[in-house]
């Protein structure tokens, strides 16, 4: 799914939130790979990354090209800074109309308002592409991206006790949140045909 738009962070500076596209690949990997050097909160250590730039690059392609996906890109100053997308739960009927959520962003850039950006850019395409329900995990220590996803209507549905098992702290609870979202309806190229 294409995705543009230009915001302004707190401190002033212009941010693109934009698709991504073949050329992104090594910038975002790198962006990835931080973010995941920053923090213990996200899914997988920066060690445990197995894939090329030139994938990552695909991977960017293929999500832009989507019609019920995204991965947008937030760039300042032509450097990207965070990563946020929407995937489908799963290809069944049953799930069709559930979307999962995932956002990341540089350090550097916390409290500038990149997160909430990326956040209400992903419900947009979520709505969009014709989801029911938009769906995330956080790590349950994570208070502040927690507030964030609780104030632009996410709710609690559950915990898993056991979620991540870190590194560093043994493990850690997942709490896991929902977003109902207002249009309900699929569209025809991703409703299964039965049988």
């Amino acid at each position: 799914m294409e995705y543009l738009e230009p915001i302004l962070l707190k401190d002033g500076r212009l941010c693109i939130l934009r698709s991504g596209t073949d050329a992104d690949g090594e910038a975002a990997l790198e962006n990835f790979i931080r973010t995941h050097e920053q923090t213990d909160y996200l899914l997988s250590y920066p060690d445990e990354i197995r894939f090329t730039a030139a994938e990552e690059g695909e991977f960017l392609r293929k999500k832009t090209e989507s019609a019920d996906e995204v991965e947008i890109l937030a760039e300042v100053d032509g450097k990207i800074i965070g990563l946020a997308g929407i995937g489908r739960v799963g290809g069944y009927e049953k799930v069709a109309r559930r979307a999962e959520f995932g956002v990341s962003v540089d350090r550097e850039y916390w409290g500038l308002g990149v997160g909430r950006a990326l956040t209400r850019a992903c419900i947009a395409c979520a709505k969009r592409a014709g989801y029911a329900q938009l769906e995330l995990d956080v790590v349950a220590d994570n208070e502040r991206a927690a507030a964030l996803y609780r104030s632009e209507g996410f709710v609690v549905y559950g915990t898993n006790p056991r979620g991540f098992y870190s590194r560093l702290t043994g493990w850690q609870p997942l709490t896991l949140m929902r977003l109902e979202l207002d249009d309900v309806s699929i569209p025809e190229s991703r409703s299964t045909e039965t049988v």
